[in-house]
């Protein structure tokens, strides 16, 4: 965070892309919940792109300092939750990207409304070239706080951008070579030369072990250092998830379905997962399935224009039977229309 954010005048500004895509179209209260579940209210001043009144509170509250990363998702229309990175390195890290759930009970988040705040004291980023082959940023926009938002007018160089968001992290390697994993009991997991086996579930990590063996490497192999334990945990766990949920999907599945296991698999993937693989097997399925919907949908129009013909058709037959009662009582009427005719001038012309 810069001062402002932080001390005297508690102003945070916000990126205008993700203003414009995601935030409401007038001022309004929106609430901040923090990772406790703890609700502050906060005043969303449009024309200036940013939180006014309660965002002091909610400042003070967590002790924020200049330097701290935070993290927003949208997860209601006027309700965002907040994730805290501290910047002093802590191991007891408040962070999370609010691309996972780390149990069954909480609700999948939706990947397509984050946007993060960046801002560091020490040095430059080494390179993150994988990460930044893989940021959308229709999906997800940052900004370093002590430079302001960064957005499409300040035309500032994708790499600038993505060196300033992750300044000080660092890609992870495993310590044990995946080809010398043979079996699920010398499977483990290691982020930042610490094993997490604990943190897993026991049946996601029976299942995240067949997904690396399918792809003969750790997915996580390259996941960004400084995530939280927790963090990296949840979002294999939910890795799992969505591939059990590929694997159990059906036709019918929804496109809306479809596109948000996509979005979240995306955001993991630009946190360095790889899950290439499963969103390649998405696409195929989201394709396929959008085929039949299409098919279906040209089945149903043409029995709807069948039972319209059928009706068109009882129309004709009905106005047909009209015509030939009509043409029936016509030439009996011509048969008779001469003497009518001699009637009607003898009438006419009788004395009085």
């Amino acid at each position: 965070m810069m001062p402002s954010h932080v001390t005297r005048v508690f102003w945070l500004g916000i990126p205008r892309s993700f203003c414009r895509e995601h935030m409401p179209k007038d001022d309004t209260m929106i609430v901040l919940e923090d990772e406790n579940g703890k609700e502050y209210q906060t005043k969303y001043l449009v024309a200036k792109e940013g939180l006014s009144g309660g965002w002091g509170a909610f400042s003070v509250a967590h002790k924020l300092l200049e330097g701290d990363v935070l993290v927003f998702h949208k997860v209601m229309p006027s309700k965002l939750k907040v994730y805290i990175v501290r910047s002093n390195g802590s191991d007891e890290v408040d962070c999370s990207l609010g691309l996972i759930k780390f149990d069954d009970g909480i609700r999948r988040i939706k990947t397509t409304e984050v946007t993060a705040c960046e801002s560091s004291k020490n040095g430059k980023l080494g390179s993150v070239e994988t990460l930044h082959e893989n940021v959308q940023k229709e999906n997800t926009t940052a900004y370093n706080t002590k430079s302001g938002p960064i957005s499409n007018q300040y035309q500032i160089d994708s790499e600038v951008l993505y060196s300033e968001v992750l300044d000080g992290i660092r890609v992870s390697e495993s310590v044990i070579p995946f080809k010398e994993v043979s079996c699920i009991e010398n499977f483990k997991v290691t982020v930042s030369g610490s094993i997490i086996n604990a943190e897993i579930s026991e049946h996601h990590l029976i299942k995240y072990y067949e997904l690396c063996r399918s792809q003969n490497s750790f997915l996580h192999e390259l996941i960004l250092e400084r995530l939280n334990s927790n963090l990296v945990a949840g979002i294999i766990s939910e890795t799992v998830n969505l591939s059990d949920a590929i694997r159990a999907c059906k036709i019918t599945t929804s496109e809306c379905d479809f596109s948000t296991w996509d979005k979240t698999l995306q955001a993991s993937e630009m946190l360095g997962m790889n899950v290439g693989f499963l969103r390649a097997r998405l696409d195929q399925l989201a394709s396929l399935a959008s085929k039949s919907k299409l098919c279906k949908e040209a089945r149903l129009a043409r029995d709807q224009a069948v039972k319209d013909m059928i009706t068109l058709e009882a129309k004709l037959v009905r106005a047909r039977e009209v015509i030939n009662r009509l043409n029936f009582e016509i030439e009996s009427l011509n048969t008779s229309s001469k003497k009518l005719e001699a009637m009607f001038k003898e009438v006419a012309k009788a004395p009085w």
